[in-house]
């Protein structure tokens, strides 16, 4: 079996021997995602594995292993508490997918485009279910953690379906989304691995606090992304949340800048009345590139992951830390 790829934000890390553990450690929990969708079932055991097979960053099952290098990182219970963080990830995506009707995901078909909605809806039922199992076993801290996190993965959902209601600020509604639909997984991640290393009990808080600051930060920077990647070098095609109304945070500032500023006012009219025109997507996406909303977006995501790295500041000095930090750095680096 090849060896799996470390997240590329964490290719900058200076101490190779640590990387050299988050390697090991990770193939270990790419075998036991495989193992742990065999189904005797013969649709289930197709379509459970059509993401996983896809491959992926596997960021969150990294942060498990990087955590737990502040204690005993080779237990098998850290492996196990990885696995299910990425099984209930890869299941939210077989939802994400039907609910926003996407074509691809990880560069192949949606499991909806092969098997329709309802097997790709019922195949993350299914993995949601395993994650469940996997995590009953590792004891009552997982179990509640796991359950907290999956109510905020479906609040957040819920809450961005549905919108901020009234007399609710649309920007502070749309980061508290963010932060149970994103952040909320990957601080349960850095949680995880710090429980099953029999590390330092107090230091759970500031990865928490480092987990959800880095996934707002994440989700913040593909708002930026989408509008100011050059499409090569990123992988995703400029515009693509912007033609399908999906909200970004450049957006929302335009909003509120159109409030009193009439240029800005013209182009929250343009984007409203629909952009599935190329030229008309082009041309909004230069005027939104060039505008003080794009730099403030991406400020606002620098300012995220400034918190989390203030977060480390409880850690103890040394290479895991000092991962942390680079893996905060370079999400907002990142160009996909």
């Amino acid at each position: 079996m090849a060896r799996t790829s470390l997240p590329r934000q964490l290719r900058k890390v200076a101490d190779k021997a640590l990387l050299e553990k988050l390697e090991i450690g990770l193939d270990r929990v790419e075998q036991q995602l495989v193992e742990s969708v065999k189904h005797t079932d013969p649709i289930a055991k197709v379509t459970t594995r059509h993401l996983i097979d896809a491959g992926g960053k596997r960021i969150r099952p990294t942060l498990v292993l990087l955590t737990s290098q502040l204690g005993e990182a080779n237990l098998d219970e850290v492996i196990q508490a990885a696995v299910v963080v990425e099984l209930t990830h890869i299941g939210t995506l077989y939802h994400d997918d039907v609910m926003d009707d996407a074509p691809r995901r990880r560069g192949v078909d949606s499991a909806h485009e092969i098997w329709g909605n309802n097997v790709a809806i019922l195949t993350g039922d299914l993995l949601f279910a395993r994650a469940s199992q996997l995590v009953s076993k590792l004891g009552q801290k997982a179990l509640t953690l796991q359950a907290d996190t999956f109510e905020r993965l479906c609040l957040g959902q819920l809450n961005e379906t549905v919108g901020p209601q009234d007399g609710q600020d649309p920007i502070e509604h749309y980061l508290h989304v963010l932060a149970d639909k994103t952040g909320s997984l990957i601080s349960a991640s850095a949680e995880l691995g710090v429980i099953f290393s029999g590390a330092d009990q107090s230091l759970r808080e500031p990865v928490r606090k480092y987990g959800e600051a880095i996934g707002v930060a994440f989700q913040l920077i593909d708002d930026y992304i989408d509008l100011h990647s050059d499409g090569a070098v990123s992988g995703k095609t400029p515009g693509t949340d912007l033609r399908a109304g999906v909200p970004t945070l450049p957006v929302m500032y335009l909003r509120q800048e159109a409030k009193s500023d009439l240029e800005a006012a013209k182009l929250i009219d343009i984007i409203d009345s629909g952009l599935d025109d190329e030229a008309k997507l082009q041309t909004v996406l230069k005027a939104l590139r060039d505008h003080p909303v794009t730099e403030r977006t991406y400020q606002e995501a620098k300012r995220w992951a400034a918190e989390a790295i203030s977060a480390l500041e409880e850690l103890p000095k040394g290479p895991v830390r000092e991962a942390l930090t680079s893996f905060a750095e370079a999400v907002i680096e990142r160009s996909n």
